[in-house]
């Protein structure tokens, strides 16, 4: 009787509709030139302290715990940029120095800034950003950013964000993370907001094989928030929306978007800080 009144408590704590009582989140660029912003720390809610919330949450997951036999859900989606990968280095500065050839003059600061900028505008061609290849609008990121439309640069640049030299993993326990994950029977998918690329780009990065399946917003045709891209990927990997967890860096993106779709989620870098750490919350031992 507690669990189940925890699981209550805590789903209209966590309430799409409460939480975006919190504030707007963060905007991060869940792109193949991402620059995240850290989301704001969400106050408390409905009088309940830090430590009771903690209480709360660990409640339920012995509740899933215990009505699935040891695990707190049978499928784990995380999201890519931001939390599977990160940019080697900053945006701005490859922007800058591959465009220094081409004439681009802007220094990484107002790069930066102008980036921003394109990325915050409506997207006009279409409902969605990343279309097929997704040239059209990074070609528009890239003239507005740098003030250069010259197509040899926006084509080097472009493909520079296909190769295992422009990312690299976030988390160095991720694959032997995953290997125990699925050997214990949690299924595994990447949801992510990208072009085509994403799959070439994690077969450079050899971590393909670490997933059941991909949900890429070209493929699917629905962007994070957009609960469609989660009921996909869950459609993908045979589970229902409320077996899986979903782990990202974004909390409008990440974490509303799976919850509005059935889904729990976990926010990257505050509930949850390593790979290993999701998996001992699912009740895997790595």
């Amino acid at each position: 009787m507690a669990a189940s009144s925890a699981r209550t408590k805590i789903s209209k704590l966590f309430a799409p509709s409460n939480l975006r009582r919190f504030g707007p989140g963060s905007q991060s660029f869940s792109s193949s030139a991402a620059v995240a912003v850290e989301p704001p720390t969400a106050p408390q809610a409905d009088g309940l302290s830090g430590s009771r919330i903690l209480g709360l949450v660990k409640e339920y997951e012995d509740y899933r715990r215990n009505l699935y036999g040891g695990l707190t859900h049978k499928a784990l989606l995380v999201d890519a940029v931001g939390t599977l990968v990160v940019p080697s280095q900053p945006m701005a500065q490859i922007y800058r120095q591959i465009g220094e050839k081409y004439g681009v003059e802007y220094s990484e600061g107002e790069i930066l800034n102008r980036y921003r900028w394109a990325y915050g505008q409506p997207w006009g061609r279409s409902r969605l950003r990343y279309v097929n290849d997704g040239r059209p609008f990074w070609q528009y990121i890239v003239s507005s950013s740098t003030g250069c439309s010259d197509s040899q640069y926006f084509e080097e640049l472009y493909n520079y964000y296909t190769t295992e030299k422009a990312w690299h993993l976030c988390d160095p326990d991720a694959e032997k993370v995953f290997q125990a994950l699925r050997k214990s029977g949690v299924k595994v998918a990447v949801v992510s907001n990208f072009d085509t690329r994403l799959r070439p780009l994690l077969r450079a990065l050899k971590c393909d094989h670490w997933f059941d399946a991909v949900a890429v917003s070209a493929e699917v045709e629905a962007e994070k928030p957009n609960p469609m891209i989660f009921l996909k990927a869950c459609e993908f990997l045979g589970v229902q929306p409320e077996d899986a967890v979903h782990v990202g860096d974004d909390r409008r993106n990440d974490i509303w978007g799976a919850r509005d779709a059935g889904c729990d989620a976990w926010l990257w870098g505050s509930d949850v800080k390593s790979f290993k750490e999701v998996a001992q919350r699912i009740g895997v031992q790595v």
